[in-house]
């Protein structure tokens, strides 16, 4: 599928002195007259010819596109541009070549004039008439949101009843409608409450958002509230049960004290009723030999009882190394010894 250019279709031509030779391509027909009559013609075509008596011609049969770029005015007097794009063939050439001068040179194999500007135009004028007879029944609004396949569908009908194009051999294969666009001031206008529309609900998605976090925060404090209140409600229980141990403790504790105090008492009033035997026993038993050892001393001479206690008396003193008796203190002593012996006789 190519473009329009006048100069992409030229006949391949040899020269010769008095003769030149064609060879043509598989995608253009090529008409060779001489004297009004017909002497070669169709695509692909290779021959000889003599350039002072040969008519050429030469039409391009493959699709072709027209890029279109014009504006309209709708029913409420708004310019709009619409952009579309026709792809177009010559399906009947020979045809073609009666109503439109595709000759070329027999020297060079180009055209003579411009043919292929001369089938946009048609083609340009027809397809913009078709358009915008379309939207000026139409308001802007219903053009815009209505689209493009409108547009295309009637531009299509239009141009395959054109009896211009039917009688010239034009086939319009394709419409495509690439864009209908208002002037841009307008488009802004109208681009405005969509944009606010699409802002505002952005908006109220984020309000939205916000609110259920919003909520979702409170719910998350509501339950540590809850929480937290839960929490010191079981640690007032357990206070509570702190001091129900506690006091049981101490009552216990003060139950097994006065159990152990009793217990002591009674072992101590014990120890002491034995103490107390004991002491006793002792004491009768100290008593009853004290009793004896008095029954012996009564009956013992006085100078047995004075020698014992002297005796007794020497065991508890002191060492003594050396003793010094004075002749008073021997006078003395026999004198209470003879006197002692006296009396016993």
């Amino acid at each position: 599928m190519t473009t329009t250019n006048e100069e992409d279709v030229m006949a391949d031509i040899a020269r010769y002195p008095f003769t030149r030779h064609l060879r043509g391509s598989a995608t253009a027909y090529v008409q060779h007259v001489t004297a009004g009559r017909l002497r070669h013609g169709g695509t692909g075509a290779s021959f000889w010819f003599r350039p002072l008596s040969a008519v050429l011609s030469e039409v391009p049969v493959d699709d072709r596109e027209l890029p279109l770029l014009f504006h309209a005015r709708t029913a409420d007097f708004q310019d709009v541009t619409v952009q579309m794009t026709l792809t177009y063939r010559f399906a009947d050439p020979a045809l073609t070549v009666g109503r439109v001068d595709f000759s070329i040179d027999p020297d060079t194999g180009l055209w003579r004039g411009t043919p292929l500007e001369q089938v946009a135009g048609l083609l340009t004028e027809s397809a913009q008439q078709h358009a915008i007879d379309l939207l000026a029944g139409a308001v802007l609004t219903a053009a815009l949101t209505g689209g493009v396949g409108p547009v295309r569908d009637t531009v299509a009908a239009g141009l395959a009843a054109d009896p211009r194009l039917v009688e010239t051999g034009i086939v319009v294969v394709d419409v495509r409608v690439v864009a209908i666009r208002p002037e841009p001031e307008v488009e802004r206008a109208l681009r405005t409450p969509t944009r606010e529309q699409v802002q505002a609900d952005a908006d109220a998605a984020t309000y939205a958002r916000r609110a259920t976090a919003v909520e979702r925060e409170r719910a998350i404090s509501e339950n540590e509230l809850a929480n937290q209140v839960e929490l010191a409600r079981r640690e007032e229980e357990l206070v509570g049960q702190r001091g129900v141990n506690a006091r049981r403790e101490a009552e216990n504790a003060a139950a097994a004290a006065e159990v152990a105090a009793e217990s002591k008492a009674r072992r101590d009033r014990a120890a002491a009723q034995v103490e107390a035997e004991r002491t006793r026993v002792q004491g009768e038993a100290r008593g009853a030999a004290n009793r004896a050892e008095w029954a012996v001393w009564v009956d013992m001479p006085v100078e047995t009882v004075h020698a014992l206690a002297l005796r007794q008396l020497a065991s508890n003193l002191p060492q003594i190394q050396n003793i010094t008796v004075t002749p008073d203190m021997l006078t003395g002593l026999l004198a209470k010894l003879g006197t002692g012996q006296g009396a016993q006789e």
